[in-house]
């Protein structure tokens, strides 16, 4: 016996869809926009296909933008002889928050994943490439996350950059700020000291 109507049970299967949303987090959501005003319901509606409409990718790094170039990309004060490759927007808006780096970025859309059958032609590597050889470029900082994909991908990139004759360098990963050595993990301790720097 069915429990919801069906066009009900069609926007909860919608919002099941999404990453991280599970059945009962998708109830929720669905009763919760049955509970809005339509005018708001529509303007949801609408936020939605206007944003799947109107953005794209920056046709330099690939970052998401309305325009051809993204902000970023546009902004003739940015250092432009480094760029950061990130896996995704999201990991671009992180950097972005921390104000500390001020070069252009190189978003990939993904990692190379052979259990997921995504290998180097389904990311963004090629365009990579092709923005090493300009001559401002002088370093790219391989930003992907430290996990086994994140380590293939920019070990991958790295070989791919070497003939280049550029700067490649690696984000630091080890202790967080406010952590206890005891509590660590061993792979993380033996990054930091590895990554380790000197004080000045």
């Amino acid at each position: 016996m069915k429990h919801y109507a069906p066009p009900l049970e069609k926007l909860i299967e919608q919002f099941e869809r999404l990453p991280g949303v599970g059945h009962k987090s998708a109830q929720r959501l669905a009763f919760y926009v049955l509970s809005m005003s339509r005018e708001d319901a529509e303007a949801f509606a609408q936020a939605i296909v206007e944003a799947k409409t109107a953005i794209r990718t920056c046709s330099v790094c690939m970052n998401l933008t309305e325009g051809d170039k993204c902000p970023i990309c546009s902004d003739e004060t940015r250092d432009r002889s480094t760029i950061c490759v990130v896996t995704d927007p999201k990991d671009l808006i992180a950097i972005e928050r921390t104000r500390e780096y001020h070069g252009l970025y190189h978003v990939l859309h993904g990692v190379i994943s052979p259990l997921n059958g995504i290998g180097p032609e389904d990311i963004h590597i090629r365009e990579l490439l092709e923005r090493a050889a300009l001559d401002e470029t002088r370093e790219i900082i391989l930003a992907t996350n430290p996990d086994t994909e994140g380590e293939t991908t920019a070990m991958y990139i790295a070989r791919l950059l070497r003939p280049f004759g550029l700067r490649i360098t690696r984000l630091a990963y080890g202790m967080p700020v406010g952590g206890h050595l005891e509590f660590s993990d061993q792979k993380t301790l033996s990054m930091a000291i590895e990554g380790r720097r000197e004080i000045l």
